[in-house]
């Protein structure tokens, strides 16, 4: 598979891998986009991919530069990321709303070249501005070597990071699509909502479009902006977060538009308050409601929900080895990524990789209960904030709430909830009935310490994750 790929890009008409071209054409007139502005055909993507193969060509990228793409979906700029990946080229996807990090990932990724997709002009390619990027080291970082070397593409994807400072991951492209070569799967038309330059995104593109499917696209992630696409394009999949389903939920836009179209919602990134599964099963009842689970350092495990209404599910399959070692889900697997740029590897020596994901079991099922970063240690005891959210979830008039960890001069650490109200209500009255219901349910280390009353319509960053 590698020689094939390296023959095709040696000759300047590559993808990569010919597979993919074949499949695209394959597909032929069947939509891979749709939005306001029209469809596109795999065949006229094809034809972008070839032209965008020129235009790079023309310019001098080349197999083995490092390419950062500060982009959003549209069918262009997956056309670019096609031919990138095509000639060989090492991809690093980066936020297009936040810039305050660039400079430094430019240098972690050792990027050669810079693409920006300005807003609004994602359709007009002659817009897209390119700019070489001066090195900022003298040597070429070792793990990317054999990848510039054999001129094979890949990704450099940048993870959150819990305290601010993400890794940077380095995946191979022929790892990493390799699942989707053997078998065409169902295709659905999607709602891409999971960014570019989120791993579970780039799986939810290639899932799509290496099946014959149709993606969807939205420039606002907002509920009104998402339901009505939803309900103009006859979206039948919508990969997203608990969330934004929470806030979809608060919303009550589901009364407002027709998303009767939807058969799967995918959802995952983050814990499922089992409230929010509840609702969107009684407004859903056609749905199926299915978790997924993924990491940037892993990739997108094969997943199965006991069913759309329960939180538990069978994780791994043809690829992966999974284990759970006190309490805790552990993975090794052929798509694991190459390693960090920024970090030493965390793989153990038979190459296993510890989540930090604490699980409960239940025969051939797991059910997700927090990292073990997010634990909070109240006097002693271990707390897992979904486990309090799942509770407040349940009082009235609390439409959404975050669970933190608040410092105590005499425990340590205490319970501090951040509540998104659904109508006001006097914050004294409030706090004590919030206390009164917690006590009936949770065990008293558990009950909030420290409650407050958040003026945001919702408590998620960017990638609509909460914010803890």
């Amino acid at each position: 598979c590698r020689s094939s790929a390296v023959a095709w890009i040696k000759t300047g008409k590559g993808w990569g891998m010919d597979w993919i071209r074949e499949r695209f054409l394959g597909f032929d007139r069947r939509p891979i986009a749709v939005d306001e502005r029209g469809e596109v055909s795999y065949a006229q993507f094809v034809g972008m991919v070839d032209r965008w193969r020129d235009d790079l060509l023309g310019r001098g990228i080349r197999a083995g530069d490092r390419v950062a793409l500060i982009a959003d979906y549209h069918v262009q700029a997956i056309a670019l990321l096609q031919s990138l990946v095509g000639i060989g080229c090492i991809v690093v996807p980066l936020p297009t709303d936040d810039d305050s990090t660039l400079q430094e990932r430019l240098g972690i990724a050792c990027a050669s070249w810079m693409v920006r997709v300005p807003p609004g002009f994602a359709d007009a390619p002659e817009a897209f501005l390119f700019a070489r990027v001066e090195p900022q080291a003298e040597t070429l970082n070792p793990l990317l070597r054999p990848l510039v070397a054999g001129g094979l593409p890949g990704f450099v994807i940048f993870t959150s990071g819990s305290t601010g400072k993400g890794k940077a991951v380095l995946l191979d492209h022929g790892r990493m699509t390799g699942k989707f070569r053997d078998k065409v799967r169902d295709a659905y038309r999607t709602l891409l909502f999971l960014k570019l330059d989120h791993v579970a995104g780039l799986n939810s593109l290639f899932s799509v479009i290496f099946n014959g499917g149709t993606i969807v696209t939205c420039d606002s992630r907002q509920p009104r902006d998402i339901c009505a696409a939803i309900e103009r394009h006859a979206v039948e999949a919508l990969p997203t977060t608990p969330s934004f389903l929470t806030m979809l939920l608060m919303s009550g836009l589901h009364r407002e538009f027709d998303l009767s179209s939807l058969r799967v919602i995918n959802y995952g990134t983050e814990v499922m308050p089992e409230s929010t599964l509840g609702g969107l099963r009684r407004i859903f009842p056609q749905v199926a409601l299915k978790q997924g689970y993924g990491l940037s350092e892993m990739g997108v495990l094969p997943t199965r929900s006991r069913d759309s209404s329960s939180v538990w599910m069978k994780v791994g399959g043809f690829g992966y080895d999974v284990e759970v070692r006190n309490g805790t889900l552990w993975i090794r697997s052929e798509q694991a990524m190459l390693g960090y740029l920024n970090a030493p590897s965390p793989f153990d020596a038979q190459g296993w990789y510890d989540t930090g994901d604490r699980v409960l079991v239940d025969g051939e099922y797991i059910r997700i209960l927090g990292r073990d970063s997010e634990i909070i240690n109240v006097a002693g005891e271990k707390v897992f904030p979904v486990e309090i959210e799942n509770v407040m979830l349940t009082i009235q008039n609390i439409a959404d709430v975050v669970i933190r960890v608040k410092r105590s001069p005499v425990v340590g650490q205490m319970i501090w909830a951040e509540c998104v109200l659904e109508r006001d209500e006097d914050p004294s009255a409030f706090k004590r009935r919030v206390i009164a219901e917690c006590r009936k349910h949770l065990a008293p280390y558990k009950v909030p310490g420290h409650i407050t009353i958040s003026k945001n319509e919702a408590l998620v960053g960017s990638r609509f994750k909460k914010m803890r």
